[in-house]
């Protein structure tokens, strides 16, 4: 059976550039609500955030003025009646993007640094005889990547609501209500992009993403009594195409969560020599797996 490797391809490939994104747009040490201790207020109501559609909107400034965070976060990828999952925690700078994760796939641990837009991954201890000799950590340059596969590469997850919420309308955001997640008080909101702003000045992608996508991308916000994001979840049903060995259109869910801000991080590339760089590989894959 295919289906189940291709499938947890797809979900590594979302979670993979997940830490990428929460880094885009960098970070305003003028902005407020930094809290290193992580909590948040007694109700998510309180607190001095504004409220509806402008906290929407503020939610990415406002949570880069944080600087650095916790996160977890959860990918799921389901295709003809099959699931797969990648799980994965560790630190991130939400300011220049940097991060360290350690991801569960099945019974499969992948070690994964961001640094500078570049993508660094440590193969299961399975796999380590993979890389050429002596090499043991994958190198993928995703601004490459994405402009070789003429941005229709797996590794484009659409999950860059961090900076697509601040061009919001008001008719954009539902209030759901008051929520707690993993013990902070927050509030949820329904949140409605244009997928045609997820490509703003490159028709081909817009195109390219409307087909795949359809014309709005469904997210869930939850922020925190000072406005910052503590989670956040993204579901993309592709709308035409075949995905996978069985025809079967392939679902991905991804689900992202930010706890002790301020948290120290220090996240710096594996040492060249131990480095293998596969982003032309990478980008024909990602340009095989779109025309399929």
């Amino acid at each position: 059976m295919r289906t189940r490797p291709r499938l947890l391809a797809v979900a590594a490939a979302g979670t993979l550039s997940l830490a990428f994104v929460t880094g885009c747009g960098g970070g305003d040490d003028k902005a407020s609500g930094k809290d290193p201790s992580g909590q948040g207020s007694a109700a998510a109501s309180q607190g001095g955030a504004a409220d509806g559609p402008q906290a929407v909107r503020a939610a990415h400034q406002k949570t880069t003025a944080a600087k650095t965070a916790r996160m977890t976060l959860l990918t799921r990828a389901q295709s003809g009646g099959r699931t797969a999952e990648v799980r994965g925690s560790g630190v991130v700078d939400l300011g220049n993007g940097s991060s360290e994760l350690v991801m569960q796939t099945g019974n499969q641990q992948i070690h994964q640094r961001m640094v500078e837009g570049i993508l660094y991954q440590q193969p299961p201890a399975a796999q380590r005889q993979q890389p050429p000799q002596g090499k043991s950590w994958l190198k993928v340059d995703l601004k490459k990547l994405v402009e070789q596969s003429g941005g229709s590469s797996q590794y484009e997850d659409p999950t860059a609501s961090f900076t697509y919420t601040k061009g919001i309308s008001d008719k954009d955001v539902t209030k759901v209500g008051t929520e707690t997640v993993d013990g902070t008080a927050t509030t949820h909101y329904k949140v409605s992009v244009d997928v045609a702003e997820l490509a703003k000045g490159n028709a081909q992608q817009a195109k390219q993403l409307r087909a795949q996508l359809g014309d709005r991308l469904p997210l869930d916000i939850w922020l925190d009594g000072q406005g910052r994001v503590r989670q956040e979840r993204v579901e993309v049903k592709p709308q035409g195409g075949k995905q996978g060995s069985n025809g079967a259109r392939t679902a991905v869910s991804t689900t992202l969560k930010f706890s002790d801000f301020g948290t120290d991080v220090n996240v710096t590339a594996p040492p060249a020599k131990d480095t293998v760089d596969i982003t032309d590989k990478a980008a024909k894959e990602g340009q095989r797996t779109s025309q399929s």
